[in-house]
């Protein structure tokens, strides 16, 4: 019953693609239509101006090109609700709107309103300093950047980078697209990381939405610069082998009208439905429409625009829950069982509407990533839509980092149950490939704590210092954090994620001016200063996270099959896996050391340390040899064919957890 569903859902796929191919050519025209809807500059320097509107009156262009005339350039109604103008040259055969100048369209309603909008194909808005509201400006620059290399190729294993430009300093105040391509990026290359995930790229009027109510879809944020310092980022970016995802909302839109899209038209519906269904109650929020013709052509217009335009490698598409059900999973769990994803609940045009994206993107970009935001676990979300899929290429695991906090906060190190904690970080979808995080944005905003905050608290604001001894908080601090991350790193998913800062333990949460905290940039930031300082372990922590990047790009255990798991044992808190000729072995015994080891491998022969969390460079102890060679032992033990005595686990008077990640060599 539930395949049927899934071939029901291919089958209106495939009748999306046929009517798409009938009406408008095929996807690769209406994909495009970016290219007449808005304003553009003919090859005779005359402007083409075009939108939609269905419940208009009447539409005119006006602007400071024409001192704010109200009523000299009225667009002409065509069909279907559009609208067009077309704007001659000046007498020197100039545009007659220059570049930089702003512009509003003014809608007249059927009810004699007359409202001021931004076009919601506008390429750039920006917002006066004492002003409340963003303009449209006409972004029309003489010279456009011209991308100068290659996209890289889709990598094997996904090590994601989660940034945000306009934090991207230590500076209280908001950082720019510039900062970021001479400051970060060479950080993240430096990390191992080989993809950057962009948030709050999507113009948002409100900056402490975090960029998730997005009013401008087709502008990238003025806030940190300009259209052409984003595509240079990008490029950069591509040329350090770093490939960039847009993280984009088509799940809702802010509620804005005089700089949203929010009754554009003067109708309560237009690009979203009608309330109550049009309005998302928990976020304040607009939902689209996925079942209109001018609502698919003007999303997957933008996801075509921010990969042809600003050389974007692919997404991640937040919201995706909200998407797929009626509910939009609000005050619903989920339990795993099928009724709850195949019933009247699931919202099919918002489902059709994602497999179209994806089937678009994949044809159009075959290395393209596509990355979903679900906390739902919907069943074949991330296989191939031929497969009555999504489409998706990850999802990520939610489940693991809410784990983590919780362990933190519930238990004491004694009670940790390792069988629950394996669970947890394999428990997915067979063949569905998965983004593995400790924590993310989430866990570093104001009300919530980082891993950092919840293991170390005060301690990281007096005792980060090499200069004086490390405090047991901060020791057992240290270490968890690490082994916390490679465990992720290593069990839990396809790809890992990281939170700018995280990497290093960064000391403080999240938190965006807003009037609660009297408009203040101060938690607004990413301390990098903090590793230009030698005596900081923070340092330590971010050498850690990139000699564990750098592992993993040599071994590739995410691009290899799921791990086998040889040890669990509640009694003395190890965990042994091996995975890509990799085997991992974790103490997390709070107090208990071990001598001669037995531990199950299956590949057999001569094994040695490759990355070791007790290593000194890393804040550890420096207690284990590096030059010690195992060798294996022909005695099947723990599901394996061979085992190896693992003798170097010498008990700590501060606290025995450490992680060995040993390789094998054949």
């Amino acid at each position: 019953d539930n395949l049927m569903k899934c071939y029901i859902l291919y089958e209106l796929l495939k009748k999306q693609l046929s009517i798409l191919e009938e009406a408008e050519g095929g996807f690769d025209q209406f994909t495009r239509s970016y290219r007449s809807f808005g304003v553009h500059r003919q090859s005779d320097n005359s402007l083409f101006f075009k939108e939609w509107a269905p419940a208009a009156e009447a539409l005119f262009l006006t602007g400071e090109f024409n001192n704010w005339n109200k009523f000299s350039h009225p667009y002409t109604k065509k069909e279907f609700g559009k609208w067009e103008l077309i704007v001659p040259p000046k007498h020197d055969n100039s545009p007659a709107v220059g570049h930089n100048t702003k512009l509003k369209v003014l809608v007249h309603t059927k009810d004699g309103e007359r409202l001021y909008r931004i076009s919601p194909w506008a390429k750039y808005v920006t917002r006066e300093e004492k002003s409340v509201i963003y303009d449209w400006v006409h972004w029309d620059p003489p010279q456009l950047y011209s991308h100068i290399h290659p996209r890289p190729k889709k990598p094997t294993s996904l090590r994601i980078y989660e940034a945000h430009v306009g934090i991207a300093s230590p500076e209280p105040k908001i950082a720019s697209y510039t900062n970021f391509t001479h400051n970060v990026l060479p950080r993240i290359k430096d990390l191992g990381y080989n993809c950057i995930q962009l948030m709050a790229i999507m113009e948002h009027a409100y900056y402490a939405s975090f960029g998730y109510q997005i009013t401008s879809f087709f502008a990238a944020s003025s806030r940190y610069g300009t259209p052409e310092e984003l595509k240079q980022l990008i490029d950069v970016a591509h040329s350090m082998g770093i490939v960039v995802l847009l993280d984009v909302v088509h799940s809702h839109a802010s509620k804005n009208t005089e700089d949203g899209l929010n009754r554009f038209d003067g109708s309560d519906s237009c690009f979203f439905h009608s309330p109550p269904r049009g309005e998302h109650l928990m976020w304040d929020s607009r939902l689209f429409n996925y079942s209109s013709w001018e609502v698919l052509r003007f999303l997957l217009s933008n996801l075509r625009w921010w990969m042809e335009e600003y050389r974007f490698d692919g997404f991640r598409f937040d919201g995706v829950t909200s998407m797929l059900y009626h509910h939009h999973g609000i005050g619903t769990g989920f339990s795993g069982d099928y009724s709850e994803y195949f019933g009247l609940q699931v919202d099919e045009d918002s489902l059709v509407y994602l497999m179209l994206a994806n089937h678009i993107l994949h044809t159009l970009y075959p290395d393209c990533i596509t990355v979903a935001e679900d906390v739902s676990g919907m069943p074949a979300l991330c296989r191939r839509v031929e497969e009555g899929g999504l489409g998706f290429d990850y999802r990520l695991a939610m489940a693991i980092p809410d784990k983590w906090i919780q362990i933190l906060k519930e238990f004491k190190d004694e009670d940790w149950n390792m069988g629950n904690i394996v669970h947890t970080l394999t428990n997915r979808r067979y063949g569905e490939k998965c983004i593995a995080y400790a924590e993310s944005h989430d866990q570093a905003l104001v009300g919530d704590k980082t891993l950092a905050f919840w293991l170390m608290d005060k301690e990281m604001y007096t005792n980060m210092s090499t200069l004086i001894p490390m405090s047991s908080i901060t020791d057992r601090g240290m270490q968890l954090h690490k082994m916390i991350r490679l465990l992720t790193h290593g069990l839990g998913g396809e790809g890992y994620l990281n939170f700018m800062g995280n990497e290093f333990g960064h000391p403080e949460w999240l938190d965006f001016p807003r009037e609660g905290n009297n408009q203040s940039y101060h938690y607004a930031r990413r301390q990098f200063n903090l590793l230009d300082t030698d005596h900081l372990r923070y340092r330590q922590l971010y050498a850690f996270d990139r000699d564990m990047n750098r592992t993993e790009d040599k071994y590739g255990w995410l691009a290899a099959p799921p791990a086998f798991i040889s040890a669990k044992h509640e009694g003395d808190k190890v965990i042994v896996f091996d995975r890509a000729n990799v085997l991992f072995i974790f103490n997390f015994h709070p107090d208990k050391s071990f001598q001669d080891y037995r531990v199950g491998v299956e590949a057999p022969g001569k094994y040695k340390i490759k990355l070791d969390s007790d290593e000194v460079l890393y804040g550890g102890h420096g207690r284990l040899d590096h030059n010690t060679e195992f060798f294996t032992e022909p005695t099947p033990f723990n599901g394996r064919c061979n085992s190896v005595m693992v003798n170097n686990f010498p008990r700590d008077t501060f606290d025995s957890s450490k992680v060995v990640l040993l390789n094998v060599i054949l």
